[in-house]
């Protein structure tokens, strides 16, 4: 579980470094597909994750909207500031936290139960799939993307045999 949140934050980090090189205009165009626009989509990966993590322990959620987040700037400070808290979770993560039930209550009063660690693997595959969408992005707007490849990035420790 760590080594792929600490692969979604390291390429996170990288796609803050490759907006900066962007017009602020570009950042909040609106786009085909996702919620908006990079920017926005970076807004929404950070808002999920913490989301969802202090939902699995029955905490109160982030309810804020974009519209106080309209800058790179602002971007990057929300999510240091949810970082220490969604990385000490992660950290210690641990087998018997994979099937503890989450009880979501839906607006139409029924409720879905998700198992723990269900919800920490579409956290994950929730943000690599909007990673997708600004890598199709930046291709239209002529720019490299951000790597997605995770060999290379020094995640793992190799073990000798």
């Amino acid at each position: 579980m760590d080594t792929m949140f600490r692969y979604n934050w390291q390429v996170r980090e990288e796609w803050y470094r490759w907006c900066e090189d962007v017009p602020e205009e570009e950042l909040l165009r609106s786009r085909t597909g996702g919620v908006g626009g990079i920017l926005h989509t970076l807004f929404h990966i950070v808002d999920v994750e913490w989301s969802w993590i202090r939902a699995i322990q029955g905490k109160s959620d982030f309810q804020e909207s974009f519209e106080g987040y309209r800058t790179l700037k602002k971007v990057r400070q929300l999510d240091a500031e949810f970082h220490a808290e969604v990385e000490a979770f992660v950290r210690s993560w641990d087998v018997s936290m994979e099937n503890r039930p989450f009880y979501d209550e839906r607006p139409d009063g029924s409720v879905v139960i998700d198992a723990w660690g269900e919800i920490m693997r579409h956290v994950i595959a929730h943000e690599i799939h909007h990673v997708g969408q600004l890598s199709v992005w930046a291709r239209e707007l002529g720019k490299k993307p951000v790597s997605a490849n995770l060999i290379g990035k020094g995640l793992m420790k190799i073990s000798e045999c």
